[in-house]
């Protein structure tokens, strides 16, 4: 498999991870982040609850996280339509 084709394979199961979502009746259709972010999710909220670190800090620190998710998102949509166009 040729360098090409393996980083073209791995953003197509990028978008495909980052393409998850759940229908929730009173909210209706909700992304679902991978079980690796979620994790990490609930590890910054066990710190918090444990009083490792302060919440205000554990909401900064999801914050970045959740805002880099997204740019990460675009940048993984802007790469399928450029080799859905290819």
């Amino acid at each position: 498999m040729s360098t090409l084709t393996r980083h073209l394979s791995g953003a197509h199961e990028t978008i495909r991870a980052l393409g998850r979502r759940v229908e929730i009746p009173v909210l209706g259709e909700v992304a679902v982040p991978p079980p690796d972010k979620i994790a990490y999710y609930a590890g910054i909220g066990v710190l918090a609850a444990l009083q490792v670190i302060e919440w205000p800090l554990a909401l900064v620190i999801t914050a970045g996280h959740v805002l880099a998710d997204q740019h990460l998102s675009g940048l993984a949509k802007g790469i399928g339509e450029a080799l859905e166009t290819a």
